[in-house]
């Protein structure tokens, strides 16, 4: 299989079918074998039993369905997980995003790229709410990685499966997939793509989430600053605390010796504390490595999949 194309959607019961003639209009031409995997995360309407139609007279349309609305990140992780293609592609299934941007895309993954993303560079989306904290939120992500991607909230996106079979998706987390895999090392480039006014139902995503890429982006800073490895950078501050706890308590020592008799409550006091802090440190350290360790939560009995 040489393409999956992998697209979540929650309650799109209108725009499913639209979304899937597009998708196939556009693979049509490109002479490889390819499939589509329509991922329904926890849909209320009819949105699972729409595309479950339509996979019945298509072999290449495979559903996956989650047990409950999980999030596009989860939802994207289960089709990763499914996904047979050597380059997976992903996308909005409420067709803002062009299909046809997708041959050019391919075309750029075949000059040796191993990522490829959009950019929205005439997005049709409401300033205040949407491009405004859009472009703070690029800028801030920008800032903070020093990878210079215009775009990290546009969903059309070309990726080599090797690269983003295993990766740690949770939160929002599958906004800054571009950025950390350019500081592990994958080779990006960036193409304008088309952008279209919402035509079906209404966008799932507020101002709230501003504040989720922001803790993810705080997590991403962490643990990059800590060479990848939790416990070694908590160790260092567990290891600091613990040799000044070592210190006050030393000083204690001494000044009994020296002032027989003299209360040292507040010195014995710190050095306890400082020890205290020492020992959190140290097992939040264990605790975060053992999280970088396993990845995130499992998913494989989350949703459950159909073929056709």
């Amino acid at each position: 299989m040489d393409l999956s194309v992998v697209i979540p959607v929650y309650n799109e019961e209108e725009s499913v079918m639209h979304l899937y003639k597009a998708v196939t209009k556009a693979l049509l031409d490109l002479k490889r074998p390819y499939e589509i995997l329509l991922v329904d995360d926890g849909s209320k309407d009819d949105t699972y039993s729409n595309a479950l139609a339509l996979a019945r007279s298509d072999s290449r349309l495979k559903i996956v369905k989650l047990k409950r609305n999980y999030g596009q990140t989860t939802a994207l992780h289960a089709g990763f997980q499914n996904a047979r293609g050597k380059v997976i592609v992903t996308m909005d299934g409420d067709l803002q995003n062009d299909p046809d941007d997708i041959p050019v895309m391919l075309n750029k993954m075949d000059e040796g790229y191993d990522i490829v993303l959009g950019w929205r560079h005439d997005r049709k989306d409401f300033f205040i709410s949407r491009k405004l904290p859009s472009k703070i939120a690029n800028w801030l992500v920008r800032k903070v990685t020093g990878i210079p991607v215009k775009d990290n909230g546009c969903a059309i996106r070309a990726y080599r499966a090797e690269i983003i079979k295993n990766f740690p998706m949770y939160s929002e987390m599958h906004r800054l997939m571009p950025v950390i895999t350019a500081l592990v090392g994958a080779k990006f480039t960036q193409i304008k793509v088309k952008h279209h006014p919402r035509k079906f139902g209404h966008s799932k995503y507020g101002l709230s989430r501003i504040y989720k890429v922001l803790l993810d982006l705080v997590a991403l800073k962490t643990i990059f600053s800590f060479f990848y490895i939790p416990l070694f950078g908590f160790g260092v501050l567990a290891l600091a605390v613990g040799l000044i706890s070592f210190a006050i308590f030393t000083i204690g020592i001494l000044f009994l010796f020296i002032y027989p008799g003299q209360s040292l409550v507040t010195l014995f006091g710190a050095s306890a504390l400082c020890a205290a802090l020492s020992l959190f440190l140290y097992f939040l350290g264990i605790i975060c490595h053992l999280i970088y360790r396993t990845g995130n939560l499992k998913i494989e009995n989350l949703y459950r999949i159909k073929f056709r």
